[in-house]
């Protein structure tokens, strides 16, 4: 494995580099800085968690004049959480050399982000969003702008952005390096590399590189009525450095936060229906370690990327093996070990044995002192890739049926919105509706096939948080 210096790095971001305690590259930076610093264009297939932030962000740093004011670098994010996360750490990374930074989201005020970009910023990082209103504002000038980053360009597709970056790139350089990094590349996002980037270098992140290979992961069995004991016994007996607790809803996120900090515990809690700036303080708190303990649902935490996190505690069973793996990913950062602790019911076994299945692993009984290899032991041959749940597997103990729902993202709702609709109208348990994905105008989720036809007739017409829902069988 090369170090940092092999790599090419300037003597001031290797600096910045052992403030923040990079000891050695990750495959994807270590793959993916030579090219980009050679000036090549660059399409890098990683999840979040490899370091790809290093990846792109070192090379562009290092060819930033920090003396100039214009506008030399441009990073797109399809979410403020991640714009937030990129930014700090960008600012980290080019703090030795002198580079201004700038973070532009929606949801603040417009006024003082225009404030920061007349200031300086060599750096801007972006919602879509709020990058086409600044442009449109001729506040965000691009004409100078060399180097342009698309993090996470699948997500961006799935929330529908692609037609705004296709605009935002248009409005840089021709002669600008750029760079693409998504988990997946489905053909819209292939395409999109195609016409944008100038015969681009591709590099990929190993199989045996992915976060889930970093942690070990135990399931412990208790009844429902024994659950909040049953985590404090696991946190007063793990200590962990950080760790997310995650639950399924708003509710029982405000529920266990109040009982955990009303037990002595420094506890923060993070859910979709907080305002933005108590989401902000709740992050940077928990970023900058001031916070050990996070209870969080899974929207809110979505793009949440710190390296210190010790644990994840499943305190709610995932909705599916892709949220398991989703979750888990919040720890065993960038080479770092972690572990993984999923409470469960008896009557939810057979949801666990799914997860096994499809994410590849063996949870192994948790007890005081447990230790595991991190892929579990007696772990079934591992399926790399991000794990799929097709619309009609039986691994949830029958076929199911995949539904499409009217609104999305932009009627404001959440999942935890969809499998409430769905489990009070059609009287479905809530580990009944599954695979829950939530895009700009519409939504996906999956229930029993004998209970899909139900699920339609009773759900339609339920109005959630203003929006009348209409149901269809998905055609698979």
């Amino acid at each position: 494995m090369a170090t940092f210096e092999q790599l090419g790095l300037e003597p001031a971001i290797l600096q910045a580099l052992q403030d923040v305690g990079y000891d050695a590259p990750s495959p994807i930076q270590e793959q993916a800085i030579p090219p980009l610093l050679q000036g090549l264009d660059v399409i890098g297939q990683a999840q979040t968690g490899s370091g790809k932030t290093a990846a792109f962000g070192l090379p562009m740093l290092q060819y930033v004049d920090p003396d100039a004011d214009d506008v030399q670098g441009l990073v797109l994010t399809p979410t403020r959480e991640l714009c937030i996360q990129v930014t700090q750490a960008l600012r980290a990374y080019g703090t030795r050399k002198g580079v201004d930074v700038v973070a532009v989201f929606g949801g603040a005020p417009i006024r003082s982000q225009q404030a920061q970009l007349r200031a300086g910023g060599q750096v801007v990082v972006g919602t879509v969003g709020r990058v086409k209103d600044l442009i449109s504002r001729h506040s965000l000038i691009l004409n100078a702008c060399r180097f342009v980053v698309l993090d996470e360009a699948d997500e961006m597709l799935d929330l529908g952005f692609l037609e705004d970056v296709e605009r935002i790139l248009a409005l840089t350089p021709a002669s600008r390096q750029t760079a693409l990094f998504s988990a997946t590349m489905p053909p819209e996002i292939r395409r999109l590399a195609d016409q944008y980037l100038y015969n681009p270098v591709t590099v990929r992140v190993k199989a045996a590189t992915l976060t889930v290979d970093t942690v070990e992961q135990f399931a412990l069995e208790v009844a429902a009525r024994d659950k909040v004991t049953a985590l404090i016994k696991v946190l007063e007996d793990e200590h962990p450095d950080q760790a997310i607790v995650f639950v399924r809803t708003k509710v029982r996120c405000d529920q266990l936060f109040r009982t955990l900090r009303d037990r002595g515990m420094n506890v923060r809690a993070l859910h979709g229906d907080m305002s933005q700036g108590a989401r902000d303080g709740v992050m940077i708190a928990f970023k900058g370690g001031r916070v050990p303990l996070l209870v969080a649902t899974d929207v809110a935490a979505r793009g949440l990327d710190i390296s210190g996190i010790s644990h994840v505690i499943n305190f709610d069973v995932p909705t599916s093996p892709d949220v398991y793996v989703h979750r888990i990913g919040r720890t065993g950062r960038v080479g770092r070990s972690g572990r993984a602790i999923t409470l469960h019911e008896p009557r939810q076994a057979r949801e666990v044995q799914a997860i096994e299945h499809h994410a590849g692993v063996r949870l192994s009984p948790w007890v005081k002192g447990a230790r595991v290899a991190p892929t579990g032991v007696n772990a079934p041959p591992r399926r790399h890739s991000k794990p799929r749940v097709s619309a009609n597997t039986d691994g949830w103990g029958g076929p199911f049926s995949k539904l499409i729902l009217s609104g999305g993202r932009a009627a404001g709702l959440e999942p935890s919105d969809i499998i409430h609709a769905i489990t009070s109208t059609a009287e479905l348990d809530g580990e009944s509706v599954r695979n829950v994905r939530v895009l700009e105008r519409f939504a996906f989720a999956e229930v029993p096939a004998r209970d899909a036809p139900r699920v339609v007739e009773r759900a339609a017409g339920t109005e959630v948080r203003g929006h009348v829902l209409r149901l269809e069988l998905a055609r698979v």
